[in-house]
């Protein structure tokens, strides 16, 4: 099996430096450097479909652009690209939301994924008219998929739920194909859903043995419930030619966060209400030393950014091996991202995966329409 690869589109503006952003934290100053215009992420988009990344991650809250807007435009710009569109279940209703996915999927020949995230903080969904506490939130989000999936297959759906309520239900035109769940989260109630309901479920880029963990635990809920699910990474990668060029790049992104950034931002992320934020800080402790946790995993990214805080960093050699000690304990997507991101994507599209073609671990997905310079294999 081809291990697939998908890249991030950075709706909150882009930089040669970290730009900060997510689980209730404002995005940093460095998102001004390159403003999330469609032509910019355009130009980030058509590099990713060239060089091989199946789909593109964007992200959804108050600090970024609205994902479903914006990956509308920017596919207007792309073949074949797809894209991940993170959005909360709880500002949208189910059966809307099913049919902005038919339509997403007609209009763009079937290129529409779907990133289903909770919403881990109170006092960002309250901003947006959301007062339930965070088990509810996870609650609703079961009864939304059922509703949604409901929709999909063409049934008619009537469902009286504890947070969601519809009548008479159906969609017009189903889409086709059905898009696919990913989705995230470390609370045992998101483990529960995730068994239920979603494709793939997705994990920061935590150690090893920690993925090992989750997998497993959440392999052994889906197979209660008669189901499997594939296994997915979020990670940001720093690879060069050589792992000192690597580094170096890393220790100069280090060099950028101004201590009052670095206090300021970890405040607001202890206060999230996110398990997997938890595990995030529990990387790093807020500190500047010994951010290398495991092998060529970086926790630096986490000291100013909310959510995915680890960078694989190191030669192309070495990040390919990092990507296959993943691999090995059942992770077959690896969604990506690097500062700047247009730079970022060719560094590891050119570096890294013609090492992985070399090895049968991964083949370009548009191979008959495209001979990009990630296609062609690597030899040393």
């Amino acid at each position: 099996m081809s291990l697939t690869f998908h890249w991030f589109l950075p709706t909150n503006g882009d930089s040669r430096h970290v730009v900060g952003g997510g689980h209730g934290t404002p995005a940093t100053a460095f998102g001004r450097n390159r403003p999330p215009t469609v032509a910019y992420l355009s130009q980030i988009a058509r590099a990713a479909e060239d060089l091989g990344f199946v789909g593109v991650l964007t992200p959804t809250g108050a600090w970024c652009e609205d994902a479903w807007l914006t990956t509308a435009m920017v596919s207007q710009h792309t073949e074949r690209l797809k894209f991940l569109v993170a959005f909360r279940p709880g500002f949208v209703s189910p059966t809307l939301a099913a049919q902005m996915a038919s339509t997403f999927q007609r209009q763009t020949g079937g290129r529409l994924l779907l990133n289903v995230v909770t919403g881990g903080e109170s006092h960002e969904q309250r901003a947006y008219g959301d007062f339930l506490d965070k088990d509810a939130r996870y609650r609703r989000t079961g009864e939304f998929l059922q509703i949604v999936r409901d929709l999909w297959e063409g049934k008619t759906v009537d469902l009286s739920g504890e947070h969601l309520q519809v009548e008479d239900a159906r969609l017009a035109r189903v889409p086709d194909p059905v898009p696919e769940v990913y989705f995230g989260g470390s609370s045992p109630i998101a483990g529960e859903i995730a068994a239920r309901h979603v494709d793939v479920y997705l994990t920061w880029g935590e150690p090893p043995a920690q993925v090992a963990e989750k997998i497993a635990w959440v392999r052994g809920l889906a197979a209660k419930e008669g189901r499997t699910v594939r296994f997915g990474i979020r990670l940001h990668v720093i690879t060069r030619d050589t792992a000192e060029q690597a580094w170096t790049e890393a220790h100069k992104l280090l060099d950028g966060f101004d201590p009052d950034t670095v206090k300021s931002v970890q405040a607001g992320l202890a206060r999230s209400e996110s398990e997997g934020q938890r595990r995030m800080l529990a990387l790093h402790g807020g500190n500047r030393e010994d951010l290398e946790i495991h092998p060529n995993l970086w926790a630096g990214i986490g000291l100013v950014r909310g959510g995915a805080g680890t960078a694989l960093v190191g030669s192309h050699d070495e990040v390919a091996e990092r990507i296959k000690e993943y691999h090995a304990l059942g992770i077959d997507e690896f969604v990506l991202s690097g500062y700047p991101h247009l730079e970022e994507a060719y560094w590891f599209g050119e570096g890294v995966l013609p090492r992985l073609a070399a090895q049968g671990l991964w083949q370009h997905p548009f191979a008959s329409t495209s001979t990009p310079a990630a296609q062609v294999p690597f030899t040393s």
